[in-house]
């Protein structure tokens, strides 16, 4: 077994594979590549650079997913979709090869709760959603909202748990949320510590106990590409690709 692992690592990260070859993921779950409509891309030039740093890292298909926040970002499905449209053409008059999908990054406040049953949300893959909670306070309705969705059949992803502060002290409620069904999705800068210290430790904590469900770039700008390239290098990424439990390159 240790054998075959040191194998498939080596076939990943092997001499003949630049050092970072995201291939392997196939699939990005959370950017901000669609321009003009939260605080990623501000134009369809800066989305296709974006975009050709995601293709040069592996990626050969992308779900973006713009902030819907009812205080900031106030997307709509249309929005989105109709700024998808910008993107693809784009990338179609380029010739470029990859796919791109949008969903939504859905912040958990009252007004995204009061949508749960009564609109039809952003998805990805097999009803996937992804959602982000406040860095500052614990979300009240986190229960709630989550229950919701799961009895509306969806499958909610939590973004980035390894940013959420309030949460450090306590590991174990990352255990508690998978285990009422929430998938967790960490970005890959987190573990080259872009976001600090802890936040790295707790993603790597994450890697080390097998809690990680998806991997996103949160890409909303071009120096993102370097940290990524970073990133690749740490152990801790090698051994979450290694651990065949990402859900990346089945969507």
């Amino acid at each position: 077994m240790v054998q075959e692992r040191m194998s498939f690592l080596s076939s990943i990260f092997g001499k003949k594979r630049p050092d970072a070859d995201l291939s392997v993921l196939r699939t990005d779950v959370h950017s901000h590549l669609i321009p003009g409509i939260d605080d990623g891309s501000v134009s369809v030039e800066n989305s296709m650079e974006l975009i050709h740093g995601l293709y040069d890292l592996g990626y050969r298909k992308l779900i973006t997913t713009p902030h819907i926040m009812s205080d900031f970002y106030r997307n709509t499905p249309e929005v989105i979709l109709r700024g998808l449209d910008d993107v693809r053409a784009a990338i179609s008059a380029e010739g470029l090869d990859i796919e791109i999908e949008a969903a939504a990054e859905y912040y958990c406040d009252h007004d995204f709760e009061l949508k749960i049953g009564k609109e039809e949300l952003l998805t990805f893959g097999n009803r996937y959603l992804l959602f982000e909670l406040s860095y500052l306070n614990i979300s009240e309705n986190f229960d709630s909202v989550t229950f919701k969705l799961q009895l509306e059949g969806y499958k909610p992803v939590l973004a980035h748990p390894e940013r959420y502060p309030y949460w450090y002290q306590s590991f174990d409620k990352y255990s508690e949320i998978r285990d009422k069904g929430v998938l967790l999705q960490i970005n890959i800068a987190s573990l080259a510590g872009h976001y600090g210290t802890v936040a790295r430790r707790i993603a790597e904590r994450l890697v080390e106990n097998n809690m990680v469900d998806l991997l996103g770039s949160d890409m909303h700008k071009t120096s993102h590409i370097e940290v990524y390239r970073r990133a690749i290098q740490q152990q801790s990424m090698r051994d979450l690709i290694a651990s065949g439990q990402l859900l990346n390159a089945t969507l």
